[in-house]
């Protein structure tokens, strides 16, 4: 039954809710081989063998939320918050520019201090000074009019995960937050004109086969430009510090259902897989991913951006990150490339990128 089902889905990129649950509760090592090789196949027809180098920039760590997961919690009192000052973070950049990238993706916590003004004079500086980049921005959920403003400075992409598509577990691990505003926050970046992305984590205490069919649905609907997917991992001085993390094999799985599920879109190779597993990032690769973000983050702060434990690259300066994952990439028969590697979907929307 998976050989059909896969080859179903590969051909058609869709499945129903109850046959992906079916696929996903009965997958065996010959299935995910073929899942695997179908996955990769996709990601070839549509971006061939480039892999796409983002230079991620985490900025700050305070945040306002208290995700049960998530180790820079707001209730986590034993984490050292910091704040990347405009011009660190413009040095930070120049640096990536220096090493090539022509895309700057800038991540931290839902963080107020950084107001209105002071993001969107981060963004036009950063057009002004690199024009040829696009700018990332990861920093949770802003108002209607704060997406607008930033997307007028210039912000070109934003990442909001959706996390789960699970109310109830949406509800159970994010008390602070409210599951229709998520994805009310996300058709609201769409219908502005970001490059969105979405995505989800595998194996949360308590998510079954059916939220992760329901995950797939939901990206599936939305059609976004990017789709992260990353294992749970617990954190010490979180409530979830006892639960069971996921794995890197039902990982890869659910990167390879997105890649036959929405076929055009850019799909991470995490950090959190090359924590699981020393070569995660490129097994990821190999089973449809086509982006990796290497860290341009001063060192100094690295440690301290701890979403979940044991995170590697910490004490490496970007041009050593460059080229370690520049030979990652290539070790596994892809190609490396810089540039600002904007979606298909974009692409064909917006025909002066094309």
């Amino acid at each position: 039954m998976s050989k059909e089902l896969i080859e179903r889905l590969y051909r058609d990129h869709y499945l129903t809710r109850e046959e992906l649950v079916a696929l996903i509760n009965h997958l065996d090592d010959e299935g995910k081989k073929l899942l695997f090789h179908y996955s990769l196949q996709t990601k070839i027809r549509h971006y061939g063998k480039k892999v796409f180098m983002r230079g991620l920039i985490e900025f700050s760590n305070y945040c306002k939320q208290d995700c049960l997961y998530c180790g820079i919690r707001a209730s986590n009192k034993k984490v050292e918050r910091y704040r990347l000052s405009i011009n660190e973070i413009l040095q930070c950049c120049n640096e990536g520019y220096r090493l090539g990238y022509r895309t700057f993706v800038l991540q931290s916590g839902e963080d107020f201090w950084y107001g209105e003004d002071k993001l969107i004079s981060i963004v036009k500086k950063i057009k002004g000074m690199f024009p040829d980049t696009a700018v990332t921005l990861s920093i949770g959920e802003r108002g209607k009019t704060v997406y607008q403003k930033l997307f007028e400075a210039g912000t070109d992409r934003f990442l909001l995960r959706h996390e789960t598509a699970s109310k109830s577990l949406y509800e159970k691990l994010h008390p602070t937050m409210d599951f229709k505003n998520r994805r009310t926050s996300l058709n609201t970046l769409k219908k502005i004109g970001y490059q969105v992305g979405a995505g989800f984590m595998v194996g949360l205490p308590g998510q079954t086969a059916e939220d992760l069919a329901e995950d797939l649905h939901f990206l599936k609907e939305l059609s976004p430009d990017m789709i992260g997917i990353g294992p749970f991992i617990p954190h010490g001085e979180t409530p979830l510090r006892d639960a069971v993390g996921g794995s890197l094999e039902d990982t890869l799985v659910m990167v390879a259902l997105a890649r036959l599920m929405i076929p055009e879109a850019l799909l991470p190779a995490t950090t959190a897989l090359g924590t699981l597993d020393p070569n995660g990032r490129e097994k990821a690769i190999l089973a449809g991913a086509n982006v990796v973000m290497p860290n341009l983050s001063p060192t100094k702060v690295r440690p301290l951006y701890e979403l979940y434990e044991n995170k590697i690259c910490t004490g490496d300066e970007p041009a050593h990150c460059r080229g370690c994952i520049e030979q990652r990439i290539t070790s596994t028969g892809m190609e490396v490339d810089l540039g600002r590697g904007d979606s298909i979907q974009f692409q064909k929307n917006n025909s002066k990128f094309a």
